[in-house]
């Protein structure tokens, strides 16, 4: 298999093996991966700043087992920006993405998809983000959509405005911008009260059972992800799922359009959409929402 080279912001990255199908059914090669994400950075690199990356990795495609890996490897390159995040017991020093380079590296390395943390390296315990993930149950995605309205609503009625994204996989996530003023730990309450009060609202529709042998066929609204260290899929990264979706940001009328599906874009289609609109997330830090005041309503 062939090595080929992309001069990406004045650095050449190697792609070795730059033949490898990651893709079998859409012929979708490591160099096409790392060719789109040199492309894609300059609208998602503002999604990546300060943020610890965990990577999830199919080094053999996306028909072998894959895996995710929080910590930097030793053969990184040290222009390669590191940050150490505090865990029970010790540190994990993860890649930061700058530049168009690290991610063309990353996807060098098989890293399909870049996970990003909801907080940034200089406030780990204090995020600003906080995600509500509605996971089906089923391929029903109208009911995915019936329940981020509802989710929606909520929100707004306390005056909190929300941000949307396909997931590139099954579901839709919901975000708030937080201004890192709080622990993590203090805003809990108020993520997991207004998840019961939906479900509380829609019972044929949601439910915050984690256990999937309970939840029947209703979508779960999740918010696990308000707990130190989460994650969640970075903003137009690419899925290890046939097609190649792309998690993509939404504006709300898209997201409740009939023509919506969570992988609607993809590899192919992605650039024709950013080619019409701008990035939905372009001004998500302008106007953070204060996390003490969640906390206290929690």
């Amino acid at each position: 298999m062939s090595t080929k080279t992309l001069t990406v912001g004045g650095r050449d990255v190697e792609i070795s093996n730059a033949t490898k199908i990651l893709f079998p059914d859409d012929g979708i090669t490591k160099f096409d991966l790392a060719e789109f994400y040199a492309k894609i950075a300059e609208t998602a690199l503002p999604h990546y700043r300060e943020r610890p990356v965990t990577m999830q990795r199919f080094p053999d495609g996306i028909e072998a087992d894959g895996f995710f890996q929080k910590n930097v490897p030793d053969h990184f390159p040290d222009w390669i920006k590191r940050v150490e995040v505090p865990k029970e017991g010790g540190i994990v020093t993860h890649a930061v993405v700058t530049e168009a380079a690290t991610l063309v590296y990353l996807a060098d390395q098989g890293c399909i998809t870049p996970h990003l943390a909801l907080a940034r390296a200089g406030t780990a315990r204090k995020p600003d983000r906080m995600v509500f993930d509605l996971d089906p149950s089923d391929d029903d995605f109208g009911k995915v959509q019936e329940v981020a309205r509802a989710v929606k609503r909520a929100l707004d009625q306390r005056a909190l405005p929300s941000f949307v994204t396909t997931t590139g996989s099954r579901g839709l996530h919901i975000v708030l911008s937080l201004d890192a003023s709080v622990e993590v730990a203090r805003l809990r309450p108020f993520a997991r009260r207004l998840a019961e009060e939906v479900a509380a609202a829609h019972p044929a529709l949601a439910t915050t059972e984690q256990r999937k042998a309970k939840r029947g066929d209703k979508v779960l609204i999740d918010t696990f992800r308000t707990a130190h260290a989460q994650t969640a899929v970075a903003p137009y990264a690419v899925r290890a799922r046939k097609g190649a979706p792309v998690a993509t940001p939404l504006r709300w009328p898209e997201a409740f359009s009939s023509e919506m599906t969570p992988d609607r874009y993809s590899i192919a289609s992605i650039f024709r959409r950013l080619g019409q609109t701008m990035d939905p997330w372009a001004d998500i830090d302008d106007d953070p929402q204060d996390a003490t005041r969640l906390a206290e309503a929690g």
